[in-house]
């Protein structure tokens, strides 16, 4: 079994179209859980005081592991990703099969060689629920917020990982340091490159294509799409974006991904960008006859 987890922050966005496009977001996890018998946990509050923007998925996860002892695995998405081909079945096999508990989108060449603190991304992997994990989210978690060394552990990073941007502790660069001090966590930890378990969306949106009136594929869909920088409910996306290139990336991406969901009921968004019109489904229509 295995149980998404997903949140935001406890109060209103504050862009006019942030909570709408949370919701979407949602509602598009919702799907792909609902389609592939997966549960679901939306979390809005911050579990633990101190564990604060990017660190507060450590406690949420660890909750669920707590709350879920039936689920074998739990899966952490950030809310500003969207899964964009809704039929890939995560490959549990290829993580069961030497016995890894965490698994994330990343490189080893890029974590041992080049030293970049971009080498993974924190935003999306998915966690055996096993003592190994928790353990594990603890020594994680301790490089964070509520470590007293939390200056220092900021300084340690930025001293390894030379291309890093910003001075204090994160998640992401936390992550990287375990595995790049660490070379046994590679029994225990899968760096998944061969399918988008995290896509970059400023390379993924432009390859979309509307299917409203192809059912048959020749390229396998981005399985997951992060909208890395636009930070939708803030309204604060990285300046190297247009504000209009990240929302209507979003509403591209989320009307993709719907429209593999209303195919099944005869119906499509005929424009990426019109969230608003569908039309009749060429394929798959449910009722022939008249209304």
């Amino acid at each position: 079994m295995i149980v998404m987890v997903t949140g935001s922050q406890p109060n209103p966005c504050q862009n006019p179209i942030g909570d709408h496009l949370l919701l979407r977001a949602f509602k598009n996890k919702v799907d792909y859980c609902r389609i592939h018998g997966y549960d679901v946990f939306y979390n809005n509050v911050l579990l633990h005081p101190r564990m604060k923007s990017y660190w507060a998925k450590l406690p949420v996860v660890k909750a669920a592991m707590l709350a879920h002892p039936e689920a074998e695995w739990i899966w952490w998405v950030d809310s500003d990703a969207v899964i964009t081909d809704m039929e890939y079945k995560l490959p549990l096999d290829r993580y069961n099969y030497k016995g890894h508990n965490l698994a994330v989108h990343g490189w080893p060449k890029l974590i041992y060689e080049e030293k970049s603190w971009t080498s993974l991304n924190a935003s999306v992997f998915l966690i055996r629920n096993c003592q190994w994990s928790m353990d594990f989210i603890d020594a994680w978690a301790n490089m964070g917020t509520i470590s007293p060394d939390y200056k220092k552990w900021g300084e340690i990073q930025r001293s390894v990982f030379k291309d890093k941007l910003f001075p204090e502790s994160n998640d992401q660069t936390a992550l990287i340091y375990l595995i790049y001090k660490d070379r046994r966590l590679t029994d225990k930890i899968y760096l998944e490159g061969e399918y988008y378990f995290k896509g970059y969306w400023v390379e993924i949106v432009p390859t979309y294509y509307n299917e409203a009136g192809n059912g048959r594929w020749c390229w396998r869909r981005p399985f997951i799409t992060h909208f890395t920088g636009c930070q939708p409910c803030s309204g604060n996306h990285n300046q190297i974006y247009a504000e209009e290139s990240c929302w209507n990336g979003m509403l591209k991406a989320l009307n993709f991904a719907d429209n593999q969901v209303l195919r099944k009921y005869g119906f499509v968004h005929p424009d990426l960008l019109d969230s608003k019109t569908v039309t009749d489904s060429l394929f798959d229509y449910p009722d022939e006859g008249p209304w």
